[in-house]
């Protein structure tokens, strides 16, 4: 029986997912998993019995990534699960960056009560609230993953000249763009030629403020800059000076912060790019299989701090070791599993960066699992030995 930690509401329909054997609880002390949305798990103690935590969407800035690798814990995410409601809200967010919808849907209440004097009060204010339309206007994508590459090609189909920009940029991702998004060479050519730019890309150490001061002061005068993404993206000082001095016509942000609540030309969405129910299903069932298959067969899909090992079912015993990405570990595997008098009949081996997973399937169970588990444990650079039985 597999025990499970939920941090968030989840939707019941990892129950589907994960099946019998999975004991699903959000009071859970000692799990082999933890399920979690937005809850910060930065302050939590990892509990020794945890083997992997998912995170029901792409940004994983609430988990403590470092100390969960050298705890070897195995970290997913769900990239592309909420893509289309992102996208659809990024679509939102260029109209409303264009005309001031939100400003002119406030203020129309406010003529409440002037019974017939209404529709002419309407006609005389309403140019306050103008803006400008989307076609033909020039659309700068930075990030061109499952939701860049929706936005772009849906803004493509809307009639803008979308240009994008990812040094990053996968081969499936490239193959889903339509022919007519353009490519802009740097982020600093984009921001210089865009009427609009809108960001999708995670909130990293090199990404943090990347929009500040310097990017912005390149930007094309009268910037509508949208940001689904991460707050941290930009640089909150930088982007009021520049609105104030007019070289940014309005900033559309999903992550509201103190510093931009209540500034003019900032439109703070609460946070609602992920917040449908087909989105919230689509993650908690990406997630739930990611657990599943890593719990069951040691697989690793989506994960954000182990390399992907893709593992066919357990047929017989199996191996799964999370170690440091450095010389004769896996030397010292086989000779500890050689030691046993065991023999390997598969081997899998992959690293990422100072990570690396090793999965061996043995042709028998070892006669002293426990003194097998005790000499891998030995190996220099190893941090996780899980046995698993057909």
């Amino acid at each position: 029986m597999y025990k499970i930690l939920t941090l968030n509401a989840i939707s019941d329909v990892i129950y589907a997912q994960l099946g019998e054997g999975y004991a699903v609880s959000a009071g859970e002390t000692q799990p082999d998993a933890v399920l979690v949305r937005s809850a910060s798990m930065h302050d939590m103690e990892l509990p020794a019995t945890l083997l992997s935590i998912a995170r029901a969407g792409a940004g994983v800035n609430n988990i403590p990534i470092d100390r969960c690798s050298q705890a070897g814990v195995c970290v997913f995410n769900t990239p592309g699960a909420n893509a289309n409601a992102v996208c659809e809200l990024t679509l939102a967010g260029l109209l409303l960056a264009g005309r001031d919808v939100i400003g002119g849907v406030q203020w129309a209440q406010t003529l409440k009560g002037q019974g017939d004097a209404v529709e002419k009060l309407v006609e005389k204010g309403k140019g306050r609230f103008a803006g400008p339309e989307l076609l033909g206007k020039r659309l700068g994508v930075v990030g061109l993953g499952a939701i860049g590459v929706r936005v772009a090609n849906a803004a493509a189909a809307l009639g803008m000249q979308v240009v994008g920009y990812d040094p990053s940029i996968t081969v499936d991702h490239a193959w889903m763009l339509s022919q007519h998004i353009g490519r802009a060479k740097s982020l600093e050519e984009l921001l210089e030629t865009c009427d609009y730019v809108t960001l999708h890309l995670p909130l990293t150490d090199a990404t943090r403020g990347m929009i500040g001061e310097a990017a912005l002061a390149r930007a094309r005068k009268g910037l509508r800059l949208l940001n689904f993404s991460r707050a941290g993206l930009v640089d909150g000082e930088a982007m009021r000076a520049a609105i104030e001095r007019g070289a940014v016509a309005r900033y559309v942000v999903d992550f509201p912060t103190d510093d931009m609540l209540g500034v003019p030309g900032v439109l703070c969405i609460p946070h609602l790019g992920a917040s449908t129910p087909e989105s919230e299903e689509n993650c908690a069932v990406m997630a739930a299989r990611q657990t599943r298959d890593y719990l069951e067969t040691g697989a690793i899909r989506n994960s954000v701090n182990l390399p992907e090992v893709a593992l066919p079912p357990v047929s017989k015993p199996r191996l799964c070791l999370i170690h440091r990405n450095i010389p004769n570990v896996l030397g010292a595997i086989t000779a500890a599993v050689s030691a046993q008098r065991l023999n390997i009949s598969d081997l899998w081996n992959r690293s990422r960066g100072a990570m690396a997973y090793s999965a061996l399937d043995l042709d028998a169970m070892p006669a002293d699992p426990a003194a097998l588990e005790h000499a891998l444990r030995g190996v220099e650079g190893m941090l996780r030995v899980r046995m698993l039985a057909p």
